[in-house]
């Protein structure tokens, strides 16, 4: 009777631990699937700014939020009540992309309204007031310009953001162009800045594959090549232009080249501010009208 007792005691005792080694591994699952509806609820926003004929753009995700460039010198007071209205008071990163004043134009105004972690531009020195006002803000803020290097590699709440390229040509200021790729699960997004057909050639055998194309100097026929298009493969392709701009971008050449490819085409002259939303898998498009100094 006792080695009866005995062995229903070790069997009660077995099966015990078995059913604690199963809750145990549902609560993994339970964490795991918790952990999964986190990364999958978190949203990469991304806001092509109707500036005219000039670039602004801003990232967010996860509370933190990235400014690649601002627009011509009359913007920059409008995107300052832009950001405000948006709640926006500080930039974990802001990036002029290249000494142009419709690109840095308003960065000066940015830098005098906001909290700024880091500032990036390239390693190019012009003698324009726009970029001189630049400098001298940031010096007075006692914020220091960091030059990228190619392959760095920043975080944006769970966005990942990649150095594709930055030159250092004084002829050719668009050839300075910092080229980012931001991946935020399954989606990417390609920023080429005013990048032409000579930088995309040194960059194809870059990770620039990417799901959304912010097309490279406003859709000027001298960027964006069949053979770059072909090797960056986007679903989507932004244009950040003015309506009736007197360099008549985008080019029909470029224009025809998207739609070959099968790429959707936004475009700030006739969309107004073009706001991307990504879940990590699929990418939701909205446009509205901002008082950004879009024309």
């Amino acid at each position: 009777m006792k080695r009866k007792r005995k062995s229903k005691n070790i069997k009660t005792i077995l099966i015990t631990i078995a059913v604690l080694i199963c809750g145990l591994c549902l609560n993994s699952i339970q964490d795991t699937y918790s952990i999964n509806n986190n990364i999958v609820s978190s949203q990469l926003k991304v806001t092509f700014i109707d500036v005219g004929q000039a670039d602004s753009i801003l990232i967010q995700n996860e509370s933190e939020n990235m400014l690649i460039d601002a627009g011509n010198n009359e913007d920059g007071d409008k995107l300052v009540n832009y950001f405000k209205n948006l709640n926006i008071t500080d930039f974990k990163y802001v990036v002029g992309t290249h000494p142009h004043e419709d690109h840095i134009g308003g960065l000066d105004n940015i830098i005098n309204n906001f909290k700024i972690n880091y500032i990036y531009m390239p390693d190019v020195i012009t003698t324009t007031k726009t970029f001189e006002d630049v400098l001298d803000t940031a010096l007075n803020k006692n914020l220091t310009i960091t030059v990228p290097k190619i392959n760095d590699t920043l975080n944006l709440g769970s966005a990942t953001i990649k150095v594709i390229y930055t030159g250092n040509d004084e002829e050719d200021l668009n050839n300075s162009s910092i080229v980012l790729k931001v991946t935020f699960g399954n989606t990417s997004f390609l920023f080429m800045g005013d990048a032409t057909e000579e930088v995309e050639n040194k960059i194809l055998n870059s990770d620039i594959e990417s799901t959304v194309l912010k097309v490279g100097h406003h859709g000027s026929k001298y960027s964006t090549s069949d053979e770059f298009l072909n090797k960056v493969n986007p679903q989507y392709a932004v244009i950040s232009v003015g309506i009736n701009n007197s360099y008549g971008h985008p080019d029909n050449i470029v224009i025809n080249k998207l739609n070959n490819i099968n790429a959707s085409i936004y475009r700030t002259d006739e969309l107004g501010t073009i706001i991307m939303t990504s879940d990590g898998n699929n990418i939701k498009v909205e446009n509205y009208t901002t008082d950004t100094n879009g024309e």
